[in-house]
């Protein structure tokens, strides 16, 4: 099982994580919590849709964009809260 992936250096502990082939393509589909505390460092670092990925337990290493992105309807602006964020990254062609 997987546990963290990095997203242009960036940890992300996972609860779910999955990897498949598309057209010779990788694409890792994974779930995630992220703490209000958290929240707005995540947020700001997927709006950029394209990342340098890494998944250091499979060795797995590729530049990816955001193919599937949903959060739970949590509101981390509030204190203590903890929003479950579910995100697909494809393989970008080179």
């Amino acid at each position: 099982m997987v546990h963290e992936i990095l997203l242009n250096g960036t940890s992300i502990s996972v609860h779910r994580f999955a990897e498949r082939k598309v057209d010779s393509l990788k694409e890792i589909s994974i779930g995630f919590e992220v703490t209000h505390e958290r929240y707005h460092e995540i947020t700001t670092l997927l709006y950029k849709g394209t990342f340098d990925v890494t998944v250091p337990e499979k060795q797995i290493s590729f530049r990816g964009a955001i193919r599937e992105y949903s959060t739970s309807v949590t509101n981390l602006y509030e204190k203590g809260q903890v929003g479950d964020f579910s995100l697909t990254l494809l393989e970008v062609k080179k």
